[in-house]
């Protein structure tokens, strides 16, 4: 899903000037693209819903591991990024390249501790 809600941001201006040519009553062109952009709004609502959902399943989880994994692995990304940009230099030795793919992995995963966290600490405070 998050990956159909990127599509259509970046699709949105195209789409946007589509509806300027096509629909010439100026008013009505403009309630078109404001639903459109509503519309992709709640995309996104739905997919940071769904995100949080399963990093509280995940953190209230029966097993240590399905509660424990995605910290631990941002501590292993923490210990390479620290080597990587601390350690390797003091002992001038090369770093190793940090494939793309992990530093979105990581800006993911930081995300969603975030966003699980700050959904955590509000139903906490309103329920409590």
């Amino acid at each position: 899903m998050g990956a159909l809600i990127a599509l259509g941001a970046k699709l949105l201006p195209g789409i946007l000037g589509i509806v300027d040519k096509a629909v010439p009553d100026k008013d009505m062109a403009e309630k078109i693209k404001a639903s459109i952009r509503s519309q992709i709004l709640a995309g996104e609502l739905e997919g940071l819903k769904a995100a949080t959902s399963v990093v509280l399943a995940e953190a209230n989880g029966d097993s240590w591991l399905q509660r424990n994994w995605r910290p631990m692995l941002m501590v292993l990304f923490g210990v390479i990024i620290a080597i990587n940009f601390i350690v390797a230099p003091i002992f001038n030795t090369p770093a190793a390249e940090i494939p793309p793919d992990m530093w979105d992995l990581l800006k993911l995963g930081v995300g969603g501790y975030v966003v699980g966290r700050t959904v955590e600490k509000g139903v906490k405070a309103y329920s409590g």
